[in-house]
């Protein structure tokens, strides 16, 4: 069975305009939580949270305040998500990064560094070019069952993969493997989350779809834990930065590799795609070697 996944070519501005305030969201959201999640885990060294010390953090206000402005801008993603391709909303949380950079600067009461101002360059321009040329190739497609079946499969060995990664030795991994991790699980959310709401508007109700919604549960948990996780061995921009370059190609990945919603797009447009992607990924690779919070942890722990 076939479903219709794409906007009505006329709200795709909205949608635009929702990932943006979804962004605005996630910002402050995520400096809120990091604020909360850090002076949870001096105890740490900059490791890994303890389950315990997830289950303090519920009693910390803004760490509260933090999760529902994380909250309001997933609600106002999945709207954008409904009106328009994929590979057009997904990397517009790309303007979260800078926010987020600005309002730890100003928290931390440091001045931005030019490795620093360089890499969210990298990564603002890089995603910012990905937006506008998959906005002039993104086509609504047909997505089969076959399809959503393939992105389980890979979903679930992910699953499988990263937590045994994680139990195994995550406690002692840097910042970035967090964050991979976690924009990995998360661009998997994006799409299955499209598909669910897809089947919900039809009214299409089958074991396929409840699978789908225990996928996208299941990569929730697992990618928030890893976000906390980051949040206590590294800087909130660093996280948003991987997440908002991570999570999108990813995504995107999918829309394109298995959904094929640029099946009409040239050499030129996928060269264009591959060369803003590279310069999106040099940009979180620069600025998890170049931010001195990340410095200062590594110097630390020896």
């Amino acid at each position: 069975m076939y479903q219709i996944i794409g906007p009505a070519e006329q709200l795709r501005y909205l949608a635009i305009a929702l990932a943006v305030l979804a962004a605005v969201a996630l910002a402050f959201g995520a400096q809120f939580q990091n604020t909360a999640v850090d002076k949870n885990s001096k105890a740490t060294d900059g490791r890994g949270l303890h389950f315990k010390q997830l289950l303090r953090l519920l009693t910390r206000p803004r760490w509260i305040s933090g999760l529902g402005l994380m909250t309001l801008g997933m609600i106002l993603q999945l709207a954008a998500l409904s009106l328009a391709p994929l590979i057009v909303v997904q990397p517009i949380g790309a303007i979260a990064l800078v926010i987020t950079s600005l309002l730890n600067a100003r928290a931390t009461k440091t001045k931005l560094s030019r490795g620093i101002i360089v890499s969210i360059a990298l990564c603002t321009v890089g995603i910012a070019t990905f937006v506008v040329v998959a906005s002039g190739v993104a086509h609504q497609i047909k997505l089969g069952d076959a399809d959503l079946w393939t992105i389980l499969g890979i979903l679930i060995g992910l699953l499988i993969v990263f937590a045994i990664t994680y139990f195994v030795g995550g406690r002692q991994a840097k910042p970035l493997t967090y964050i991979v991790g976690a924009g990995v699980l998360y661009g998997f959310v994006a799409t299955l989350a499209k598909v669910v709401m897809v089947r919900i508007y039809s009214l299409q109700f089958d074991w396929l779809g409840i699978i789908c919604l225990i996928g996208l549960v299941a990569a929730v948990a697992l990618g928030g834990w890893f976000v906390q996780n980051a949040y206590a061995s590294g800087p909130p921009d660093l996280v948003i930065a991987g997440l908002t370059v991570i999570d999108p190609m990813v995504a995107v990945g999918i829309a394109v590799a298995i959904l094929g919603e640029a099946r009409d797009a040239s050499f030129t447009t996928i060269l264009a795609f591959a060369v803003s992607a590279a310069m999106a990924i040099a940009g979180v690779v620069t600025l998890s070697r170049v931010h001195p919070e990340v410095a200062a942890k590594r110097a630390s722990q020896g």
